[in-house]
């Protein structure tokens, strides 16, 4: 079979109520990240890739003066829906200068691309002392869901390496990618963290791999999708149907030296 030579990964399309339906387990689960945060009344942080402003909104709850930033226009208006200060901007386009005590970021770094130009951008956003906390997919994050999918890709002829969006670190490569910005790392691990879905493999892949089923026209992809919950079944769908995903995260806390 030829190989046909995909495009560049199609940007991820956000859709605030699909998000909701299929994704609220991600600020559920950000909570101890907020724990880590230590926000205090008063401060001003910055919440970079806010999303539909769940945990923004928990931010600005605890007194604290937040903006938030997303590159998706809909959720940034789902987050001002709130009565948040949203403002759509990539992580690595901001010009803020010393002007936040926190910079703030939940399961939202993985999707840059590029990751030091962003830290960079943070590392100026922060007053001198000021802290970075976060979480993000880490070396080893859906390494099932990816293979079943590219798997099916590849038996389409299609190189799926090119469509994968995501950045997923180890500790070590993040401690460098944080140093070299001039953070001072505080905290980092890497964890398994095994996640109960709130939707099934092709919810999955609708809501956060939309660039693998772009890949192929639209009248084939309920059957690739079939194909791939047939391959993580076993391995991931619980007697009562329910569905989980070999989540891996990285947690970190840094400082801007004073």
């Amino acid at each position: 079979m030829s190989r046909d030579t995909p495009k560049p990964p199609a940007e991820q399309s956000w859709n605030p109520e699909r998000y909701q339906r299929n994704a609220a387990f991600v600020a559920k689960l950000g909570r101890p990240v907020l724990d880590l945060l230590d926000p205090q009344a008063g401060e001003r942080i910055l919440d970079v890739g806010c999303g539909d402003g769940a945990l923004t909104e928990a931010l600005a709850e605890a007194g604290c003066q937040v903006v938030g930033i997303d590159p998706s226009a809909e959720q940034v208006a789902a987050a001002r829906a709130r009565g948040l200060d949203a403002r759509v901007m990539r992580a690595e386009d901001m010009d803020f200068d010393a002007c936040f005590d926190a910079v703030f970021t939940n399961a939202a770094m993985h999707w840059v691309k590029a990751q030091r130009r962003a830290l960079s951008a943070m590392f100026r956003a922060l007053r001198p002392g000021g802290r970075l906390v976060g979480e993000m997919g880490g070396s080893g994050n859906m390494r099932l869901y990816k293979a079943a999918i590219s798997k099916a890709l590849q038996r389409r002829g299609i190189d799926p390496t090119p469509l994968n969006p995501w950045y997923f670190p180890s500790e070590e490569d993040y401690r460098a990618d944080l140093e070299s910005c001039g953070f001072r790392v505080k905290s980092i691990e890497r964890f398994e963290r095994p996640t109960k879905l709130e939707t099934d493999p092709p919810g999955w892949y609708e809501t956060f791999g939309e660039s693998y089923l772009l890949a192929v026209p639209e009248d084939q992809r309920p059957r690739l999708l079939e194909e791939v919950s047939e391959d993580l079944r076993a391995d991931f769908q619980k007697p009562d149907g329910s569905w989980f995903a070999d989540y891996v995260r990285l947690r970190f806390k840094a400082v801007k030296p004073a």
